[in-house]
């Protein structure tokens, strides 16, 4: 296989695609491929109280956690900003995750400030144990990531084509610092596994999640944009999304998908109509809802 690597962003160094990307996208569709993401940094919590500690200050619901189920889990802060990322497995003895690069140092210091007196230890495992997708996000050992990867497999560039397309957003790319939950996915999709649980109790910036969510809609929304074909490239990550010359919003990863053709997410003003074409980046668009404009009125039926 001939691998084309990234050579800046925060992906640089991982194989983009291996000379065929459309062909390595239909294959990590139907589960054929592997995607080697060892790029990425990972750690480990072990000790007795690890999920009960990570309940009580990470947006997922850890208490009840079943070893060998992928999580992901945000860090909020006091006004309900996404400030981390993390996502793994519990295997019953050991929590063993993966965070962004260029983010783990910023996650690992703020996990260890707020471990006071609960019985953990928290490791950075970078140099022994990588993430991979296959059949699923996975960590395992680097002496074993061949094996696990296999002959078949596809670059970031399928996986980004496939998420874009299940509009999953990549924390710290298709996000910024003003970023709450609520902008990401609707309230099912929040519960399902977005990064937020939205019946457990108290942590770090609840409150802001649980007021929107309650009382009333997210300021901006996560949509899927179909650009232009004709463009011969993609905008760049923090583009301006633009409506009759103002801008309502950023674009965040984008990809040219198998079946679709060019796609992006991009977080858009929420009062923006939902059928009305933008620009992205300068290239023409159309929007694809992901997230409902009108998701805060789930439960005003209620509050009569």
């Amino acid at each position: 296989m001939s691998a084309v690597r990234h050579e800046g962003g925060p992906d640089a160094g991982a194989v983009w695609h291996y000379g065929d990307p459309m062909r390595e996208q239909r294959r990590l569709a139907a589960g054929e491929a592997s995607v080697d993401l060892s790029h990425r940094p990972t750690f480990s919590i072990a000790g007795p109280d690890r999920l009960r500690w990570l309940n009580d200050i990470a947006s997922q619901k850890f208490d009840d956690l079943e070893p060998g189920r992928w999580f992901t889990a945000y860090i909020l802060d006091a006004h309900g900003h996404v400030g981390h990322v993390f996502g793994g497995v519990d295997d019953g003895a050991v929590l063993w995750a993966s965070s962004e690069p260029g983010h783990l140092d910023a996650l690992l210091a703020w996990l260890r400030r707020m471990q006071f007196a609960a019985r953990v230890e928290i490791a950075d495992r970078t140099e022994s144990h990588a993430m991979v997708i296959a059949g699923g996000p996975r960590i395992v050992e680097r002496d074993e990531l061949d094996a696990v990867l296999g002959e078949q497999r596809a670059g970031t560039w399928a996986a980004d084509a496939l998420r874009i397309e299940a509009g999953q957003p990549r924390i710290f790319v298709d996000t910024d610092d003003k970023t709450i939950p609520n902008e990401l996915a609707n309230p099912e999709g929040l519960t399902l596994g977005a990064g937020v649980h939205l019946q457990k109790g108290c942590y770090p910036g609840q409150e802001t999640v649980a007021r929107v969510y309650t009382l009333g809609r997210p300021p901006r929304r996560l949509t899927r944009l179909h650009l232009d074909g004709t463009a011969e490239a993609l905008p760049e990550v923090g583009a301006d999304v633009v409506l009759d010359g103002r801008v309502v919003g950023r674009v965040g990863s984008s990809a040219r998908h198998h079946e679709l053709g060019p796609i992006a997410l991009a977080l858009i003003k929420r009062n923006v109509p939902a059928d009305a074409p933008v620009l992205a980046g300068g290239i023409d668009a159309a929007q694809e809802l992901i997230v409902d404009p009108e998701v805060g009125l789930h439960v005003r039926p209620r509050l009569r």
